[in-house]
Order: C-alpha cells, then sequence, then structure tokens
C-alpha cells in the first residue's frame, strides 16, 4: 500500500456534547485564538460535569480497523463505480445492518427502504497523445500531457478544439461582499482564461479570509466562472502551497480521467475546455508574451486589477471517450424521539470515495517511484468515514434519542467536484429546508 494521496484533507469532528446539551460549539476552517486576559474570579467548589457515558463508545481502535479495511488495497482505491466501490457501500452497509445498530434504532436512510441513493455519472477520459500549444508571432510553446498540463472536457462530445485568445484574470473572483471582481465588465467571450489557483492572500483577513481558502478559490468555483462568462476554455496555473497538494495531485488525478454529472444538454453550456498547467511552463507562456508572471501576480493583489489580454494564442484538440455509470451515497437515519422535532434533521456527512487506480506514483521529476497503481486514501477520505462510523454507532447507543433525527451520509465522487454531495442537494431524500444542520 503507498501513502496516501498528498492531497490534504482536514478532518473536523464535531463533538457530540452540543446535542448532549452540552453546551454550543462553533468553528471556522482558519481559527484564531484571541488573547485572553487573566481576571480574578471566586473560588468554586468543583463539580463533576455530567457527561452521558455512552460518548465513550467512540472507539479509536474501532475507527482504525475501519480505515485499515477501507484504504486496503483490497478496496482498489475506492474509485466510483468500479470494484472498489462494490466492496465499500456494501462494508457501510454492512456495518449500518449490523445486529448492534439495528437493535439500537439505525435505520435505512433512504425512504425506498434500502441504505443507497443511485447518482447517476458519466465517466470520461482524454486521449493522453495531446499537446497545447502556445504561440504569439515567430514564438512557439508545446506542452506535454501529464509533465506540463492536463486538460478534458465535461461536454460529451467526442472531440473538442480550442483554439483562442489567452486573457489572464488574476484569480478569477468576482466578490460582491468584498467589493472584488477581477473581470470588471469586460467581455471575454470566446477566450481563454488563465487563474492563479486559491484566493487572493490579503493580509486583511476580512476579505477571503486571509490565508484561508474560501469556495472563491477552489478549481471548481474557476471553472464556474468561465462557464458564466462564455470562455473558449479556463487553464489554471498550479502552485504547491497555495494549493495545498503537489503537481503530481493534478497529474495522477485529471491526467487518467474522471467522472461528471450530465445534464439534458449534454453539458453543452460548460466551458468547452477545464486545464491545468505548471508554475514553470505557465511562467514561460507569459515570457512569451512579454510579460512576468511573477509582477502580474502582485498586481492581482490590488482591488484594482483588470483583465491583461496576453496576445498568445492557445491551441488544443482533445478526443475523448465516455459512458453513463452509476455510483452510490449511502445514507442510515436515526429517528429523532420528539413527535414534531423528528421531522427535522440533522446530517452528518463524509465522502467514501478516493481516485481509485490510476498511473503509478511519481516524483517531482515526473519519474514512477514504484508500480503501485492503487490511490488507497486512508487520510482522504477513510479516515471521515470511518468517523461517519463512530459517530452513527456513538448516537445510536444513547440512551434517549436526539429529539431530532440524524442522517448519516456517506457521499460519492467528491474528488470529482462534490458530484455526489451536488446530486443530494438537487435530490434530497428528505426537504433541504428540514435540514437544520
Amino acid at each position: 500500500m503507498k501513502p496516501s494521496s498528498y492531497l490534504s484533507f482536514v478532518f473536523l469532528c464535531i463533538s457530540t456534547s452540543a446535542m448532549l446539551g452540552c453546551g454550543d460549539i462553533s468553528f471556522s476552517d482558519n481559527v484564531k485564538t484571541p488573547k485572553l486576559t487573566p481576571v480574578a474570579v471566586p473560588k468554586a467548589e468543583a463539580k463533576p460535569i455530567a457527561i452521558d457515558p455512552v460518548t465513550n463508545n467512540i472507539n479509536s481502535n474501532d475507527m482504525l480497523e475501519h480505515v485499515k479495511k477501507l484504504a486496503s488495497d483490497e478496496f482498489e482505491g475506492r474509485g466510483p463505480s468500479s470494484k472498489g466501490e462494490e466492496l465499500t457501500i456494501k462494508y457501510l452497509s454492512d456495518n449500518y445492518l449490523s445486529d448492534n445498530f439495528q437493535k439500537l434504532g439505525l435505520k435505512p436512510g433512504n425512504p425506498d427502504g434500502t441504505f443507497f441513493q443511485k447518482v447517476p455519472l458519466v465517466s470520461y477520459k482524454t486521449d493522453d497523445k495531446v499537446e497545447m500549444k502556445f504561440s504569439a508571432g515567430d514564438k512557439n510553446l508545446s506542452l506535454k500531457f501529464r509533465d506540463d498540463f492536463v486538460a478534458w472536457t465535461r461536454q460529451l462530445t467526442n472531440t473538442i478544439n480550442m483554439d483562442a485568445e489567452l486573457v489572464f484574470v488574476g484569480y478569477g473572483a468576482q466578490a460582491p461582499e468584498f467589493g472584488w471582481d477581477d473581470f470588471k465588465g469586460e467581455d471575454l467571450k470566446g477566450k481563454v482564461l488563465v487563474m492563479l489557483i486559491n484566493d487572493p492572500p490579503l493580509p486583511d483577513d476580512k476579505v477571503f479570509g486571509g490565508k484561508a481558502m474560501t469556495y472563491y478559490g477552489r478549481w471548481t468555483y474557476k471553472f464556474e466562472m468561465a462557464m458564466q462568462k462564455g470562455a473558449a476554455g479556463c487553464i489554471i496555473i498550479h502552485e504547491d502551497g497555495p494549493a495545498g497538494y503537489p503537481w503530481e495531485v493534478v497529474r495522477n488525478s485529471w491526467g487518467s480521467g474522471g467522472f461528471t454529472i450530465s445534464d439534458k444538454n449534454n453539458n453543452m453550456s460548460l466551458c468547452p475546455v477545464e486545464s491545468w498547467i505548471t508554475f514553470p511552463k505557465a511562467k514561460e507562456i507569459f515570457q512569451i508574451a512579454g510579460k512576468d508572471l511573477e509582477t502580474l501576480k502582485k498586481e492581482a493583489l490590488k482591488k484594482e486589477f483588470k483583465p491583461v489580454p496576453l496576445g498568445i494564442k492557445a491551441s488544443v484538440n482533445l478526443k475523448n471517450e465516455f459512458k453513463k455509470v452509476e455510483s452510490n451515497n449511502v445514507i442510515a437515519k436515526l429517528e429523532g424521539s420528539d413527535p414534531e422535532l423528528k421531522n427535522e434533521y440533522v446530517i452528518f456527512t463524509a465522502h467514501w470515495d478516493h481516485f481509485g487506480i490510476g498511473q503509478p506514483a511519481t516524483d517531482k521529476e515526473g519519474k514512477p517511484i514504484n508500480d503501485d497503481k492503487i490511490y488507497n486514501g486512508a487520510k482522504d477520505n477513510a479516515t471521515g468515514t470511518a468517523a461517519l462510523l463512530e459517530l452513527a454507532k456513538t448516537y445510536s447507543k444513547l440512551a434517549n434519542a436526539p429529539k431530532r433525527s440524524l442522517l448519516f451520509l456517506a457521499v460519492t465522487a467528491e474528488e470529482r467536484g462534490l458530484l455526489g454531495s451536488a446530486y443530494y442537494g438537487q435530490n434530497p431524500l428528505y426537504p433541504n429546508n428540514k435540514a437544520v444542520a
């Protein structure tokens, strides 16, 4: 088994004390500890805190066994619509169906009497014998697939050609609550938008959360903005630090195909070409244009920044294979004890999927480390899935069930753009307006 993917995974374990009446809990992804000023307080008799002893049922050894099983080679990296998925969803449902859980009231979460919500997906794979070319006058540059760039289309078409001018749009963020607009109302239809990963790392943490990543910094958002602007393509410039993972993750994740959800128009409204390139190659491209990428990065930190045409054409010809497949969200339910409040829901969720089987792991020079092609995904996200099972067990053992019903939702295809979560949000098994947390 190889080490877990480089993708960083931050797991926030929400203390059960909030629902046990032990107080409110608040948290954020970028918690800053306030400066504390010592104050004199009268001495008081120490009193034991009353905590339901069932909270001790969260067992680290049990969690570790779950992680070992889910991240084993047997589960083949838990890719959607694969043998790994079959084993994973069976493992989850078998745990939910165990005599221990059933006797304590854990039931199938789908109203149809099953633990599964079918999620229709489309798998896609781009022919890797492709180059992306850039030209400005008599200057030309060709990039190698996987080594220098990855590109694909989620439009359900067998071939797609991109041949258009590059425009640098900074971080590609349009955030009215911060008075920020990298596009400045310019017509970018038919252009190839070049964007920096993450959102602007400003010293003022009231804007874009400081160094914390907001949704404006995610690759999904950047491709969405390119779609909204009618762009012919979108190229994200990768950097290890701002992305939170090295190029090897991009190369091995997007260079082996992916999944999407199809709409009625075969996704033809999506940005035609979505792509990443390495930072060194991006610098070369900007040099062809007579621009300095580092200088433009600094300019992109200003509210006054506006799109910069680069005077370069980018071209690529993608050949694609598509296949309609099916995956599953897995959901269990613990019914609430209050006659009225039981129709409201608290949802605990984690994604069960990882990247499955792909290209062998490589070093920074792109050379294979070994022949291991299984992306086991212990941290991302066998740990979260194991925690979900432990939380389900713990809540099911409460002497008195919570007033509200609890849903334990393990979603698919998170690694491919939060697809399982998006599908549940658009096709909820319980009304979204009844989900209180």
